[in-house]
């Protein structure tokens, strides 16, 4: 009699699982009431000092955040804190007033904008159109330094940056902030009586990072956003059309060495190069923005984290960080499209609107120098040129509230009598309180260049009589990712489905690996003990399995893993492959057994850890796949001596020896220290180094930055590279020196 695989097991039991934990929880939901709090009108706006200390609070209704929800579950709060809403004709005000009976154990440092979350602060979240798909996070800390964020389903996006204005002030008896927000900032519908969705929340970090709210948030509900209060009493606020400018100027140095060859030779720069370029944006409304950039500038000025590349099969996806492409980044959460594979664009525009409940947007770009990621079923090649291409993106979504939606996404790229378009369909759809439908159907139609020269690889796109080389093929494709999932207090379940033929390409984003059929499921269990160093617990297991479209079975996994959040804002994190069977190249691999684990405290307020590394069994993807034993390690601490300095240092190491015959096949570490002295809020300086001895390069990053705002900014600083050379020790092979300078016009002032 045949045996039923682990597989079948773990899907045999699935149903049971969720049948079972899905009515023990049904009986747990709290009634769903909204708290309302209004805002009061005055008059005229003031400036903030962050102290409460103009008249004008006394006007407003006060607030107490009166629950803790996390570690507690909606116990009594530890700390007192109050809050109150303001509004005139062009900001909305919020005011917090934060007691603490330890003063002396607040947490607060002067830090660059998003550097705040491991600090106390404060925190106001808000969904202007009342449909749970998208909210605006403001937050502050004891130092006045700004935080904001753009959540989604998805999680927060702290990359996203708007005006506004905050002030704080640490006293006697803890400290008090004030927040001020252009209705310039924000989108909202028109129309003369507002309601919003309003979180006003506190984080205090001491032997635990205590969470308060003013309304309670149950953990059965799985939206943080839904469970929100309603804010009221804004009438009549409107955001009258706007025009904003932001030119910017930069000047640079860059030299390299006379003979990139010999190490011993002079670095030699060339003259000094000014760039000029601008952005303008025209809203007519909070509905609608034109946007278009001219010779933009879209040079990092913080520099990529180095990523241990070695033994990776596809390539490296690395956070967006540049401005213009984050504007709408909530409406293009998918990996299909990737706005970093616009690489060098000599201009852009997009038109970006919500009209009640449809949003859209449409993007075009002219790349200068094209990069293509061209995807496979074990590797995937990344191609850049020369090249000049058209990048065009087209979003629709239709909200249907309560975190539901419908949308339409289409990507074109045309090179040089060759492109690649995409169309697809996603949706998100909430049932029975707890449970989430979501997915992404794609339909892909590629034509080649009809150039070797440019990419010659000849490997075949699956079993089909397509290559990777560009010589002139065309081809379609099509994708499928299905999402089931259920989320309560002490269990979640989910389940993802993908099917991506050969010839699925995006030459609009970073999608590596096609030809795939692939089953994933995975169950959560989540335990809250009291009056224990544990705050809160979970173990899972997870299963896997994938095949590719001529039926092998290319992978299957089961693994199990364990989740501790303990007393000191410490968390442990530990998993193991109890299965891990894989066939690489054409070879199969049985019990890549390896174990997995993450910790990280902040016990002290001046000093934090953090580590996590995998240990065991990988496979070796070379040409002659292997199997190997090793390590993938990373490790580091922040030390923060005053509330001026940061101090950092990462540490990351992988290391793999043949199990055949005990030689090293590789063996490397990356080091990168970064140092920061925080004159002011919009001041600072700092210095990055990194040395990889993979390739024994080492670099240096030293830079001083001026921030008004988020997009009035002056940086002048340098980049310097070298490679060791075991004759002469380490080399100075390319040099940099900039500045730059933008200015953003036409936004409200304070």
């Amino acid at each position: 009699m045949k045996q039923i695989s682990y597989g079948s097991k773990f899907l045999l039991g699935t149903f049971f699982l969720i049948l079972l934990f899905s009515s023990i929880n049904a009986q747990q939901t709290i009634p769903n009431q909204k708290p309302t709090v209004s805002a009061e009108r005055i008059e005229d706006t003031f400036e903030l000092s962050g102290k409460l200390d103009n008249p004008n609070w006394q006007k407003a209704e006060p607030v107490e955040l009166s629950y803790e929800f996390r570690p507690g579950e909606n116990v009594p709060a530890k700390q007192k804190t109050t809050a109150r809403i303001l509004y005139d004709n062009e900001f909305i005000y919020f005011g917090f007033d934060c007691r603490d009976t330890e003063p002396e154990k607040i947490r607060a440092n002067v830090s660059d904008r998003d550097k705040i979350f491991n600090d106390d602060f404060v925190i106001v979240i808000f969904d202007t159109y009342g449909d749970y798909q998208k909210a605006y996070e403001f937050a502050v800390n004891p130092y006045g330094n700004q935080g904001d964020l753009l959540t989604t389903s998805n999680g927060g996006d702290t990359s996203m940056d708007y005006v506004w204005y905050s002030a704080a002030n640490i006293n006697e008896h803890g400290w008090t902030a004030e927040i001020k927000i252009p209705f310039k900032s924000l989108n909202f519908p028109e129309k003369e009586d507002h309601t919003w969705a309003l979180h006003l929340s506190r984080t205090i970090p001491r032997e635990s990072r205590f969470q308060t709210s003013w309304v309670k948030v149950d953990r059965n509900i799985p939206s943080f956003i839904s469970q929100a209060g309603l804010l009221t009493g804004l009438k009549n606020i409107k955001s009258s059309g706007s025009l904003e400018l932001l030119p910017y100027l930069i000047g640079q140095r860059n030299g390299q060495l006379t003979d990139i060859n010999d190490a011993s030779s002079k670095i030699k720069f060339d003259p000094l190069k000014g760039r000029i370029g601008a952005g303008v944006k025209y809203a007519p409304n909070q509905g609608f923005a034109l946007e278009a950039v001219v010779n933009p500038d879209f040079s990092q000025i913080e520099a990529d984290a180095e990523q241990i590349e070695i033994n990776t099969t596809f390539a490296l996806n690395y956070d967006e960080k540049r401005p213009f492409f984050l504007t709408g980044s909530d409406l293009l959460q998918t990996p299909i499209y990737y706005s970093r594979s616009i690489n060098n664009p000599l201009g852009a525009g997009r038109i970006l609107g919500k009209e009640g409940k449809l949003s859209y947007l449409l993007l075009t770009a002219y790349d200068r120098n094209t990069v293509v990621e061209i995807p496979g079923e074990e590797r995937s090649n990344l191609v850049s040129t020369d090249m000049k291409s058209l990048a065009t993106v087209g979003r629709l979504r239709y909200d249907f509230g309560n975190e539901s939606f419908v949308g339409a996404l289409g990507l074109g790229r045309n090179i040089d009598n060759a492109g690649n378009y995409v169309f697809g369909l996603d949706w998100k759809y909430k049932f029975w309180d707890n449970w989430y439908f979501s997915g992404e159907g794609f339909f892909s139609k590629t034509k080649e260049l009809n150039n070797t020269k440019v990419f010659g690889n000849t490997r075949k796109l699956g079993k089909t009589d397509f290559t990777a080389a560009f010589d002139g093929e065309s081809y379609t494709g099509d994708g499928l990712h299905l999402v089931l999932s259920y989320e309560s207090r002490n269990y979640e379940f989910t389940t993802v489905f993908n099917n991506f033929s050969p010839t699925f390409q995006t030459y609009n984003g970073l999608f590596g690996q096609v030809n795939q059929r692939q089953l994933y499921m995975e169950h959560d269990f989540n335990f809250y003990p009291k009056n224990s160093f544990i705050d809160s617990w979970s173990i899972a297991v997870q299963g896997n399995m994938q095949f590719n479209y001529s039926g092998l079975k290319k992978e299957q996994f089961l693994m199990t893993r364990a989740f501790f959040t303990l007393k000191g804002q410490t968390n442990l994190r530990v998993s193991y492959l109890l299965v891990n069977d894989e066939n690489f190249s054409g070879k199969q691999f049985d019990g890549i057994n390896r174990l997995m684990f993450g910790a990280n405290t902040r016990l002290f307020k001046e000093l934090s850890f953090y580590a996590s590394g995998q240990i065991g069994k990988f496979i070796y993807r070379s040409s002659r796949p292997e199997m190997g034993s090793g390590h993938n390690l990373y490790a580091g601490f922040t030390l923060k001596p005053t509330p001026r300095i940061n101090f950092s240092v990462d540490y990351s190491r992988a290391n793999l020896s043949s199990e055949a015959n005990g030689n090293l096949l590789y063996d490397g570490n990356i080091y990168r220290i970064v140092g920061i002295y925080q004159f002011t809020s919009e001041i600072f300086v700092r210095v990055i180094t990194q040395y990889n001895t993979f390739d024994k390069s080492f670099n240096l990053y030293p830079l001083f930055s001026y921030k008004l705002n988020p997009f009035t900014t002056f940086y002048a600083g340098a980049t310097s590279s070298y490679v060791d050379h075991n004759e002469i020790g380490l080399a100075n092979t390319t040099q940099q020196y900039f500045v730059k300078f933008q200015y953003l016009l036409g936004v409200c002032a304070s």
